[in-house]
Order: structure tokens, then sequence, then C-alpha cells
């Protein structure tokens, strides 16, 4: 026994598969593009004046600041929507005030602490102080994020395919690769409309999770109202980008740095969004009226409606505390 105790058997290799060296890569190559995000901000944060910031800042005519509030209030209320299909899809009957007001909630701090904070964290606290089982609270959330991606897929593929804007030659992506990747983006979701309307099997399996296909016209829907969403998102910086720049490149820009957020998991995509667009529209936009137009979206869509939601929520905490001592 001590002789085993001192002198263990060596654990015998295992061959290294898919699922030893996968978990790996991703975090390296999400460390590599964080870096380099990283060495963006602080290359151009260096050369920014920002005395000249503030000043355009404080220059933008109250008509465009009113017109990107009701852009972000219109977008933020479509997204909330998203949630009514996903009942529909889970077959629960939560009041719609209720479902409109989780979302929201969700939202709203999604984008500011990200998904597992906001879009996961949030629903399921809510949801299930509403009485819905885990189950139902996956089916709700994996049926919104699929909404979201659609119409992203769509955009995105539109943007890659006709190329508004030009690419930094450091990012090292031709004009045919980013062709390919644009046909793909614009296949998927059309793909994936395709298959709710045609296929037999109702329930697929990926990647060891099963997923119940909706209807076709469901599947169209999400498509559609995902896609207005994200245009609606692209309207807002469009606009306080006061015309420096046409909506597509603006469009381009934005979606850039979405997927650029959401592949360095830094929340609010801090540092990362203005660090795309600085890359892809300074020039023909000089940084300061950028920095100044991206500082406002942040403030509209971002800070406002956070405020809005973190009000909300504690209404329902201060409700449910009632109801508890009653």
């Amino acid at each position: 026994m001590a002789s085993e105790l001192t002198h263990p058997r060596a654990t015998p290799r295992v061959p290294l598969t898919r699922r030893a060296w996968w978990p790996a890569a991703k975090r390296t190559a999400s460390a590599l593009f964080f870096a380099g995000v990283l060495w963006l901000i602080v290359r151009h944060a260096r050369t920014v004046e920002w005395g000249e910031v503030l000043g355009s800042i404080a220059d933008y005519p109250a008509t465009t600041l009113a017109g990107a509030a009701l852009l972000a209030i219109t977008s933020h209320a479509l997204y909330a929507t998203f949630d009514l299909l996903s009942r529909r899809y889970a077959g629960h009957d939560l009041p719609t005030p209720r479902v409109l007001a989780t979302t929201f909630i969700s939202y709203a701090f999604n984008l500011n602490f990200g998904a597992l904070v906001g879009g996961l964290a949030f629903r399921i606290r809510l949801y299930t102080r509403q009485g819905l089982d885990a189950a139902t609270i996956s089916r709700v959330y994996g049926f919104s994020m699929l909404t979201n991606w659609l119409g992203y897929g769509v955009l995105a593929g539109v943007v890659c395919l006709l190329q508004p804007i030009e690419v930094p030659a450091e990012w090292s992506i031709g004009g045919g690769a980013l062709r390919v990747l644009g046909a793909v983006l614009f296949a998927l979701p059309l793909g994936y409309v395709g298959l709710c309307f045609f296929s037999p099997r109702r329930t697929l399996t990926v990647r060891g999770h099963e997923l119940h296909l909706p209807s076709g016209r469901m599947a169209l829907l999400q498509l559609v109202m995902s896609t207005a969403n994200w245009a609606l998102i692209g309207a807002t910086v469009y606009l306080l980008l006061q015309a420096h720049v046409g909506y597509p490149a603006a469009l381009a820009a934005l979606l850039a740095a979405a997927v650029a957020g959401v592949a360095t998991h830094v929340p609010a995509g801090l540092g990362v969004l203005e660090a795309v667009f600085i890359a892809l529209l300074s020039p023909p936009v000089a940084q300061s009226p950028l920095l100044a137009a991206l500082l406002v979206y942040r403030a509209v869509y971002y800070l406002v409606p956070l405020a809005l939601a973190a009000l909300l929520y504690l209404g329902f905490e201060v409700l449910r505390l009632r109801a508890a001592s009653a």
C-alpha cells in the first residue's frame, strides 16, 4: 500500500481529440482577437483630441438627438416582441405585458453586461418567479437568440456581398473571401426558413440538442422582425453620424462591431465598438465627430434603456416583497 502511494501508477495517455483541443483553441483565438482589438483601441486613443469630441457632442442638433431616441425606442420595443414569438413557440401563457417587460429588462442588461448576465440570468430570475420551469425558459431564450441572429445573418451577408466600405489592409481579408462569407451568412437564415417550411422532420438534433422547428410562417416572421431591428439600430448610428457616411457604410461598421464585441466577450463591447468604427470609417469620418456619435449612441441606446430597465426591475422586486409580506 505504501509503495502504491509513493509511486502511483502512470495515467495512460488519452489521444488528443477534438473535444480536448477545441475549447483551448477557441480560448486562444478569442484572446488573440481581444489583444488585436485592444491594440487598436490604445493606438487610436492616443491620437484623439477629446476636447473636440466633447465639443462635437455639445453641437448636436436637438432634432437629431430626438430622432435617434425615437429610433432607439422603436428598436427596443421591437426586440421586446421577440419573446412573444418565443411564448408561442414554448407554449406558455404569461400575459403580454409581463413578457414585454421581462424582455426589455433582459435586453437592456444584456447590452450593457453581456448575454449571461442580461439575456439569460435576468430571464431565468424573472420568468422563474412568474412560474415558468427551466425547460420552458431555455426554449424561450434559445428561440429569441435565434431570432436575433437570423436578421443579423441576412444583413451581414448583404453587406459582405456589396462591400460598401473598404476593409483595412491589416485585417488581411480580401474581397473574394468577404463575398464567400457574405454568401454563407445570407444563405444560413434563408436555409433555416426553407427548412421550417418544407422539412418533413419537425425535430432535428444539433450537437446533442433537440431543435423543434417552428412553422414556416413563424420562421419568416422571425427573419423579418430581426432584420428590421438590426436595420433600426443601424439607422440610429447613421443618423448620429449626420450624413458623414452613407447608411450602408454605417450599417456595415455596426454589424462588424457587434460580432467583434461578442467574440471578445467585452461587456457592452466597451472600446471594441469604437475601435472597429474608427478602423472602418476613419477616414472618411474624422475621429472627433465619429467618437462623439458613438458616445451619444451609447447614451441613447445603452445607458438610458439600462436606467429604465433598472427602475422597472426594482419595481418588480418591491411588488414581490410586498406580496410576500402580505
